[in-house]
C-alpha cells in the first residue's frame, strides 16, 4: 500500500479541535503561571495553588478564565499552524521515508517560526487580562496594609472592602483597539522577538523527542496497516512527556517574553527596554531562581496540551486512512478488468505486492 497522506486541511482541523479542547482543560493553570511570573515585589500569591484559591474567593470561579475567550478564538489557527508547519517541513526534508535527527530539529525550527504570526499577538491581550486580576488583588493589600497598619489576608481584605473603587476590567476588544490606535499594529506585536526566541526552541525540542518516542516499539514501515500506528494512549504520553520538557527548558524564555509583553506594571515593578534589559534586570533584582518561575505550571499547561493534540491528530489520521481504499487493491481490480491481463500477470502481481498489502486488504474490508 503506498504511504496516504492526510490533506492539509485535515491536519489544521485536527490540530485546531485538538488545542481548543487542551486549552478549556488546562487554562486555570496558564493563568497562575502568568500571575506568577509577573510577580516582583510584593507576593499576592505564593504558589500556583495558592493563586488558584485567591482568584476564585475574589474573582469567582470564571475569574480563572480570565483571557480564556482569546485563547479559545486564537488557538485553533495556533496550533493548526504549528503541527501542520512541522509536518510539511518533516514530508520536504525526508528522503525515502526517513528523516535524519537534523531534518527533524530543522522542522520544529521551521514550525515555530510560523506559528508566532499567531502566537504574538493572542499572548499579548492573554496576559493583559490574566494578569488584571493580580494588579487588582496588590493594590487591595496594599491599600489595606496602608489603613489598618499589619497586612492582612488577601481574602480578608477583599471581604471588608466590598465597595472599594477598582478600575474596570479590560477586554480585549478594547485593549486591540488602544494598541491600534497609539501604537499601530507593531503593538499587537511587542515582544515577537521574545516569542520567537521561546517558541523555535521549543519546537526544536519537542517536535524531535515526540516523533522517536511515539515511534517506540512500532514498526515504521510506510506499507503497514493503519491500525499498527501508535494508539491513542502511546500519542497522548509522547506527547505530554516531549511537551512537558520542552517547556521546563524554554521557561526562563517565556519568564522573559511575558515580563515584556505585560504592559501595566504594579507599584515597585520594573518595567523594561528590551530581552537583554530584561534579562539582567531580572538576574540582579530577583536571582537566577526567578527564571524558572512558574515552571511547574507551565509543564502541567503544556503537557496534556500536546498529549490531547497530538492523541488526537494521530486518533483522526488513522480513521481517514482507513476510510481510503489500498493502492494494492486498486491495482488489482484495474489488472482483473483490463481485457488483455492474463491470469499469470495477476498471479504475479499477487506474489510480488500481496504480502505489502494482505493486512490492508482485510483491513479495508472489515470497515
Amino acid at each position: 500500500m503506498a504511504e496516504k497522506k492526510v490533506s492539509l486541511p485535515a491536519k489544521l482541523i485536527n490540530g485546531g479541535v485538538a488545542g481548543l479542547v487542551g486549552v478549556t482543560c488546562v487554562f486555570p493553570i496558564d493563568l497562575a503561571k502568568t500571575r506568577l511570573q509577573n510577580q516582583q515585589g510584593a507576593r499576592v500569591y505564593s504558589g500556583m495553588l495558592d493563586c488558584l484559591a485567591k482568584t476564585i474567593k475574589m474573582e469567582g470561579y470564571f475569574g480563572m478564565y480570565r483571557g480564556a475567550a482569546v485563547n479559545l478564538t486564537l488557538v485553533t489557527p495556533e496550533k493548526a499552524i504549528k503541527l501542520a508547519a512541522n509536518d510539511v517541513f518533516r514530508q520536504k526534508l525526508s528522503k525515502d521515508g526517513k528523516l535524519a535527527l537534523w531534518g527533524e530539529i530543522l522542522a520544529g525550527c521551521g514550525a515555530g517560526t510560523c506559528q508566532v504570526v499567531v502566537t504574538t499577538p493572542m499572548e499579548m491581550l492573554k496576559i493583559q487580562l490574566q494578569d488584571a486580576g493580580r494588579l487588582a488583588a496588590q493594590r487591595t493589600v496594599a491599600a489595606s496594609a496602608s489603613a489598618a497598619g499589619p497586612t492582612p489576608s488577601l481574602v480578608a481584605s477583599q471581604a471588608t472592602q466590598p465597595g472599594a473603587n477598582t478600575p474596570p476590567r479590560p477586554s480585549a476588544t478594547r485593549i486591540t483597539l488602544e494598541l491600534l490606535k497609539t501604537r499601530g499594529l507593531r503593538g499587537l506585536y511587542k515582544g515577537a522577538g521574545a516569542t520567537l526566541m521561546r517558541d523555535v526552541p521549543f519546537s526544536m525540542i519537542y517536535f524531535p523527542l515526540f516523533a522517536n518516542l511515539n515511534s517506540v516499539g512500532r514498526n515504521e514501515d510506510r506499507h503497514s496497516n493503519p491500525q499498527d500506528r501508535a494508539p491513542f494512549l502511546q500519542s497522548f504520553v509522547a506527547g505530554c512527556t516531549a511537551g512537558s520538557v520542552a517547556a521546563v527548558a524554554v521557561t526562563p524564555l517565556d519568564v522573559i517574553k511575558t515580563r515584556l509583553q505585560t504592559l501595566q506594571k504594579g507599584e515597585g515593578e520594573d518595567s523594561y527596554r528590551g530581552i537583554i534589559d530584561c534579562a539582567q534586570r531580572i538576574f540582579k533584582r530577583e536571582g537566577p531562581a526567578a527564571f524558572l518561575k512558574g515552571a511547574t505550571c507551565r509543564a502541567l499547561v503544556i503537557a496534556p496540551l500536546f498529549g490531547i493534540a497530538q492523541g488526537q491528530v494521530t486518533k483522526e489520521q488513522v480513521v481517514m486512512e482507513k476510510k481510503k481504499v489500498p493502492d494494492c487493491i486498486c491495482d488489482e481490480v484495474n489488472l482483473k478488468g483490463n481485457s488483455h491481463t492474463q491470469p499469470k500477470e495477476v498471479q504475479h502481481f499477487r506474489e510480488n505486492r500481496g504480502g505489502l498489502c494482505n493486512a490492508n486488504i482485510k483491513a479495508y474490508i472489515a470497515h
